[in-house]
């Protein structure tokens, strides 16, 4: 490693590669001491190793590994928006959730035209995950209630209210989990390739993760975000309006919350069901990867990527060969906990 990185002293390498070293080193290391750990109990580490690629991106598998990225990638850029600024939004669980029940009401019960309600379904669903997200912001503007409390407090109460519907006025009497009747075919999304569980919902997410990376990269709204993020007394005094930019970015990562639970709720579960959005814990992952990318949207969307694509070679691994599942989880550990400390390692070298 030595050798290669005095190479990479001497060789001049776009910025976008430099960037990702740090993570081709990670997942290097991780795959090694997961090898280790799997040798150590009897298990092949080349087997393991050779499943858990076959499972993410062989044949049909691909397929669910992209499946899985769509809404990893949209909870990663949610918390990105925010973290790119220096604040952090704990609540995209409830944003997440008030999208997808709202979403699922208008596929449902809005007397309009198939095409129309769905439309609708997504745009109220996004706009209502925006709300919730600005009236935090609102509440450290004008109240200075800190954005880390607020928002991680107002999943409560979303995720609470959601749930009361599907078990009261809402409730389908003929399943036994709280849920709402079934969506009709005509306001789902439909399947870009058939008979895969890729719906329009990529094409949307893809859309939102283009205009994200240029807007972060190549507008003005990008630069005072990350001189924000850099010293925020300093983008002050350089004329960025704060609270403004506060609100509005709240309500543009709790937006894309909202539609990923609309996307979800119309292109996959067909249902609005209680806890059937949280429990992926899409949040986490999302969270996970905005923070190993410094708030950085690009990367944010690789390492959700990636975590896609562990989660689902870890389940066919688990399937085709009876290797625990567990050790892909512990390779993602490994690889955040890797990634944590580049700071003190690869910028050292």
């Amino acid at each position: 490693m030595s050798a290669f990185a005095g190479l990479m002293r001497t060789t001049k390498l776009p910025q976008w590669v430099g960037s990702l070293l740090p993570v081709f080193w990670a997942v290097i290391v991780g795959f090694a001491v997961c090898g280790a750990i799997a040798g150590t109990v009897g298990l092949s580490p080349l087997l393991m190793l050779t499943e858990l690629i076959k499972g993410a991106v062989e044949g049909p598998q691909i397929f669910e590994t992209v499946a899985r990225a769509v809404p990893l990638v949209g909870m990663a850029l949610a918390a990105a928006m925010p973290l790119r600024a220096g604040i952090v939004n704990l609540g995209t669980d409830g944003q997440l959730v008030l999208g997808g029940c709202v979403a699922a009401i208008i596929a449902l019960y809005l007397p309009a035209p198939d095409g129309v309600r769905i439309v609708l379904a997504l745009i109220t669903g996004t706009l209502v995950g925006g709300a919730y997200a600005a009236l935090a912001a609102a509440g450290e503007i004008y109240a200075r209630v800190p954005l880390l409390v607020s928002t991680w407090l107002m999943s409560y109460p979303a995720k609470g209210l959601c749930g009361w519907l599907v078990h009261a006025p809402l409730a389908d009497p003929l399943v036994a989990w709280p849920s709402t009747r079934r969506i009709p075919l005509g306001t789902r999304l439909e399947h870009l390739i058939p008979g895969t569980p890729i719906n329009d919902g990529f094409l949307l997410i893809a859309f939102a993760a283009i205009l994200i990376v240029f807007l972060d990269r190549r507008s003005s709204v990008g630069y005072e975000l990350r001189l924000r993020g850099l010293n925020e007394r300093f983008a002050r005094y350089g004329g960025v309006a704060i609270d403004r930019q506060t609100f509005w970015l709240m309500f543009a990562s709790g937006a894309m919350a909202g539609l990923i639970g609309a996307v979800l709720v119309l292109g996959s579960q067909y249902r609005f069901t209680d806890g059937a959005l949280t429990a992926p814990q899409y949040t986490w992952s999302g969270t996970l990867a905005a923070l190993l990318a410094g708030g950085e949207p690009l990367g944010a969307i690789i390492a959700a990527v990636l975590f896609a694509a562990l989660q689902t070679g870890g389940f066919a691994m688990e399937r085709s060969v009876e290797i625990p599942r567990v050790l892909t989880m512990v390779l993602e550990s490994i690889v955040i906990l890797f990634l944590a400390m580049r700071g003190a390692i690869w910028r050292r070298r």
